[in-house]
């Protein structure tokens, strides 16, 4: 079983594309609907869906990803539902980036503080983020400053934030999906 998560963009077509593209590497792909605009909500919704989504799947080795705020979304929620994640260009500030298109960003903050201290450490080995350098809407240099240090990090020279094709890595994400 993959989970998939959307960006800030739920409508966009890119979002059933990267579906299709994931059935390649496992047949059960669950889309997870989101608001973005009520982190708090969006927390809660989420975490109380994928509990849903594992109690449903006998997945020895189920996935989380996301792209974008996704990404954001995939990573923490991953970690405390004790899944493994691939995140592409994680929006890791969104409470920076989203003023005025949400109605609380600073929620982020309030969420950062709340969630278990040292998370990433705690979490190391099983993220696989994917970072294009041509990313036009995120700072992925700052992203993998923060990340490399407990994650592996791929860079994809081809893509742009959106991540429209994720092709290139579904080797890369099954081999990181079905390993302990």
């Amino acid at each position: 079983m993959i989970i998939y998560l959307h960006g800030f963009d739920s409508t966009s077509p890119g979002n059933h594309e990267k579906v299709m593209q994931l059935q390649f590497i496992d047949s059960d792909i669950r889309f997870i609907n989101y608001s973005t605009l009520h982190p708090k909500h969006d927390m809660q919704h989420l975490l109380k869906e994928v509990n849903k989504h594992m109690e449903l799947s006998d997945d020895k080795h189920p996935l989380i990803c996301g792209v974008g705020l996704g990404g954001y979304w995939s990573e923490r929620i991953g970690f405390l539902s004790g899944i493994k994640q691939v995140i592409f260009n994680p929006n890791l500030f969104p409470e920076e980036n989203m003023e005025g298109r949400i109605d609380r960003p600073e929620e982020y903050v309030d969420i950062a503080t709340k969630c278990v201290e040292d998370f990433r450490q705690k979490n190391a080995g099983r993220c696989l983020v994917i970072l294009s350098t041509n990313d036009d809407v995120l700072d992925n240099a700052r992203n993998a400053a923060l990340l490399e240090k407990n994650y592996e990090i791929i860079w994809d020279e081809q893509q742009t934030h959106k991540f429209a094709s994720i092709s290139a890595h579904l080797q890369t994400m099954k081999s990181f999906k079905d390993t302990n």
